[in-house]
């Protein structure tokens, strides 16, 4: 890279890392607490991947993924997932059209909501594997292919899906590939007393909060390409790509628990997302390159939904993310 070129690098990341603080701000006037699920949700953005929030009724998922959208200047559309979506409610499809002057009659291809900047799938384990799969190939390729005709997404695009953890019956679990591609799994928490007392406080009186655009979808495109080209050191990759080894059984570099308590192990993506998503965390908070704190800090939600917990570590009532824990203590 050419010095103009570093130099501009630079600029970028330090004009990045100066609307961080007013981004989070704005946000913080509609959405109460969730700092670092905040955090993730913008490291995935500046990363290019996707994100599934797992968290119970009311804890402002909409809220805060549709304010996300306005404080970025993004269009927004939202799907609600239910048993009966078809994969044409979600893509778009044909429809037959007359022109009235000759008759004659022609396609003509009608956008479904996928076509949004940031797409909301709301409660996505409520469909089919069929109605989920039409996501599959958008949120890979950033296109979609209806009756052999290719539409390219604008950029960027978002895709975030909820799913509740308490009702599960009626419910198709998403297949592992499906959720392979989403680069963070995000459990939102209740709130804290004093987080939910400014809940209260606020949304049962007259306030309505006044959002302004902090960031274009122009500047997000550039930042994106940004984190591509955020140098990282060597010892960086070789942890992040040392630590997904040890998470699959049958690797010489496994430790005896994971080969106790896991039938499979994250495959290579998972090893792209630590290592993008630390660029993307080092970004945010000033720096030029990412450590291995930083791959650290992104191991939880990158890796807990990658792996396949088995009967044993159900029995030993031990979940994937307490797997993450100890696999992080191991690699010190």
């Amino acid at each position: 890279m050419t010095d103009a070129g570093r130099t501009g690098d630079l600029a970028a990341a330090e004009e990045l890392a100066s609307l961080y603080k007013p981004l989070r701000a704005e946000i913080a006037k509609a959405v109460v607490g969730q700092d670092m699920i905040v955090e993730q949700l913008l490291s995935s953005l500046l990363a290019r991947g996707h994100c599934l929030l797992v968290g119970v009724p009311g804890l402002a998922k909409t809220l805060l993924i549709r304010t996300l959208a306005e404080v970025l200047d993004l269009s927004f559309n939202r799907i609600q997932f239910t048993p009966d979506l078809m994969p044409s409610d979600i893509t778009g499809t044909e429809i037959i059209q007359e022109n009235v002057s000759t008759g004659e009659k022609s396609f003509k291809f009608v956008r479904g909501p996928i076509f949004a900047n940031i797409v909301l799938a709301d409660e996505i384990n409520r469909t089919p594997p069929k109605t989920q799969a039409a996501l599959l190939e958008a949120m890979q390729e950033h296109r979609v292919t209806v009756a052999g005709q290719t539409s390219t997404l604008q950029e960027p695009f978002f895709v975030l899906a909820t799913q509740n953890p308490i009702e599960q019956e009626g419910t198709y679990p998403l297949p592992e590939a499906q959720l392979d591609r989403f680069m963070y799994n995000l459990w939102l928490e209740y709130p804290s007393h004093d987080e939910e007392m400014r809940i209260v406080t606020t949304t049962t009186g007259e306030y309505i909060p006044s959002l302004q655009r902090v960031v274009t979808g122009d500047q997000i495109v550039r930042f994106q390409r940004l984190v591509r080209r955020v140098p990282v050191a060597e010892n960086v990759v070789q942890f992040a790509v040392s630590l997904v080894a040890m998470t699959r059984p049958r690797s010489g570099r496994a430790p005896q628990f994971i080969r106790n308590w896991l039938s499979w192990g994250a495959g290579p993506r998972a090893s792209q997302y630590l290592v993008l998503g630390a660029k993307t965390r080092a970004l945010l908070d000033g720096r030029h390159t990412p450590d291995i704190d930083d791959i650290r800090a992104v191991a939880g939600p990158t890796l807990r939904h990658r792996i396949v917990p088995n009967f044993h570590a159900e029995a030993d009532g031990v979940t994937a993310m307490e797997i993450v824990e100890r696999l992080l203590k191991e690699a010190a």
